[in-house]
């Protein structure tokens, strides 16, 4: 997407991928603490998930060069196995950011994973669309070996 490829909304994307594992793996590696803290790049012992409407979760991301960012949010929506929209508390902003994740059966043992996220800035959404996509190589990869 580009920067001129925007809505009145502000600036969305969009990762699609099918992933070699049944739904209710992938929605147990999205919502619980342990797997969770595996493949999302979270220092171990910080991820804290009420997996609920409303529902609060913590956890401290640790960046390829060491640096910890603490992070906080809540779930918006919970659809168990099927949809999960995440808020993520944002410094300086009254509103969260709000992650979609959709997920669909591919086939006999795939899913279809869907995450959508509209930015404020394209400059937002290209920072937020490359940590996603590399969420969804660490998910993809711890996967493969969790099966």
């Amino acid at each position: 997407m580009t920067e001129e490829q925007t809505t009145a909304d502000g600036f969305p994307y969009t990762l699609e991928r099918v992933l070699e594992a049944p739904v209710a793996a992938v929605w147990n590696a999205w919502t619980t603490a342990e797997p969770y803290t595996q493949w999302s790049y979270a220092a171990p012992g910080t991820v804290e998930m009420d997996v609920r409407p409303g529902g609060k979760w913590t956890s401290t991301m640790v960046t390829p060069d060491g640096t910890k960012v603490p992070l906080t949010g809540s779930y918006a929506e919970v659809e168990v196995n099927r949809r999960l929209v995440v808020g993520m508390d944002v410094p300086g902003q009254d509103a969260q950011a709000l992650m979609t994740v959709e997920l669909a059966e591919q086939g006999t043992d795939g899913t279809r994973i869907t995450v959508t996220q509209t930015c404020d800035t394209a400059e937002q959404r290209d920072m937020a669309e490359q940590g996603t996509t590399m969420l969804l190589d660490s998910l993809t990869a711890f996967l493969k070996t969790a099966s």
